[in-house]
């Protein structure tokens, strides 16, 4: 089952791409967001995150400065997926929400990893039965591999004879801001609470 990936295929993964992605607590170092990090990357956070062309749930092509006009949520998944997704993207809907009655405006993006059954239509529907301003993006397989690289994501779709296949994926969810780019990655044993608490502090330290 996916869960299983967000562990260590995914490091194997990100440090093929000369990213790693750790839990331990910065120093200070004149980050204007030093306080509110609970992470680190090797390499820095410019490392992670980066352009990309992908394909709206509107039928739309549209790049990374067309998406992400406000800070930004984004998870990488499928529609199709039994257990985390669900979870994962419900409890960033809660988080938005509640970040929301704080006075901040916050985009839950969903980018879809299986772009063969994730067509505009069926991720309008899925984004559409999780949060009403969620997007969700998918495009071509070379789209959604340029856009996953970008931000160390791992997926890799199970080989089957069917269309009922599953889609091994990690499971980061990353704070974007437009002006700034990724600042943070949170794991999905954040509950919704503390994951709108650590965005906050990002975004009053902007």
């Amino acid at each position: 089952m996916t869960k299983y990936y967000a562990g260590a295929a995914v490091l194997a993964v990100v440090a093929g791409l000369g990213v790693t992605l750790g839990m331990t607590t910065l120093g200070s170092s004149g980050d204007p967001f030093d306080p509110c990090r609970t992470t680190s990357i090797a390499g820095g956070v410019g490392s992670i995150g980066g352009p990309f062309t992908l394909v709206s749930e509107t039928g739309d092509t549209v790049t990374d400065r067309d998406v992400i006009t406000k800070p930004t949520l984004v998870y990488f998944g499928y529609t199709f997926c039994p257990d985390v997704c669900p979870l994962d993207t419900v409890r960033n809907a809660d988080a938005v929400d509640i970040l929301s009655a704080e006075g901040h405006d916050v985009l839950p993006l969903f980018i879809s990893v299986d772009p063969t059954r994730d067509t505009p239509d069926v991720l309008d529907d899925f984004t559409a039965n999780i949060h009403p301003e969620m997007l969700g993006l998918t495009g071509s397989p070379e789209q959604i591999k340029e856009a996953a690289a970008a931000y160390a994501a791992y997926y890799k779709a199970h080989e089957a004879e069917d269309e009922f296949y599953l889609v091994d994926h990690s499971t980061f969810t990353y704070l974007v801001l437009p002006e700034t780019g990724f600042v943070e990655f949170f794991r999905r044993d954040i509950p919704e609470d503390v994951l709108a608490e650590r965005v906050s502090c990002f975004l009053d330290a902007v």
